[in-house]
């Protein structure tokens, strides 16, 4: 028995060193994330970005500013119904053009980035005209200026909000790490005091093991 624990504490120590090792888990992002309208104003997490989206006439776009994840099923949705004559019943339309109804929710002060403030807490709708090609970044731009883009065409802010950052990585704790867009890889980090006591562990560990081997064969 007395030759296992050694051998056995040894491997729960590079579990626990390994264990810490891991990154932390992100809790999301700090973006605004793009939904398609679909039947029964529920929405869909868009499957393409507003620049490459051109929506039909009738159709219903929608933005959320929030910390969430990246991903269908985690985003956080606009809180108003993706519904068409809500927004746009009241425009009558126009030979040669096509309505969108927009629906932009600048989400809730909980998440805005420090110093800043949510422009208004309810959702805000608007009904662009637009050409038939139009995309939905440009229906956005008709309703919602000024906008701002990153490099990578990520959209950052609508109706100049936020004022800075753009799709931040959020910690657990809630602070922002080094920018990151969604989907993108996490930024590296400096070891953990996690992975420090556990990599002492293991060494500690291996220390023990070889004394007690030592000691047997005297």
């Amino acid at each position: 028995m007395r030759r296992r624990l050694p051998a056995a504490g040894l491997a729960l120590g590079i579990v626990l060193a390994l264990l810490a090792a891991a990154p932390a888990l992100a809790a999301g992002y700090r973006y605004w994330s793009f939904w398609d309208g679909a039947d029964g104003g529920q929405w869909s997490y868009a499957t393409q970005g507003p620049s490459l989206s051109r929506p039909a006439d009738g159709s219903v776009q929608g933005f959320r500013f929030a910390v969430s994840k990246d991903a269908a099923a985690e985003a956080a949705k606009p809180r108003a119904a993706a519904d068409f004559e809500a927004v746009c019943g009241a425009t009558a339309p126009v030979e040669s053009r096509k309505r969108v109804a927009l629906v932009i929710d600048f989400g809730v002060q909980a998440d805005a980035p420090t110093g800043e403030v949510v422009p208004q807490e309810a959702p805000r709708t608007a009904c662009a005209q637009l050409a038939p090609e139009a995309t939905t970044a440009e229906a956005l731009a008709a309703v919602a200026k000024p906008l701002r883009y990153n490099s990578a065409a990520l959209l950052c802010a609508i109706s100049g909000y936020p004022q800075h950052g753009c799709g931040e990585q959020m910690a657990e704790t809630g602070a922002a790490q080094a920018s990151a867009e969604p989907s993108g890889s996490a930024p590296g980090r400096v070891p953990s005091a996690g992975l420090l006591v556990g990599i002492a562990a293991v060494a500690f560990l291996a220390a023990a093991g070889v004394w007690q081997s030592r000691r047997r064969r005297r």
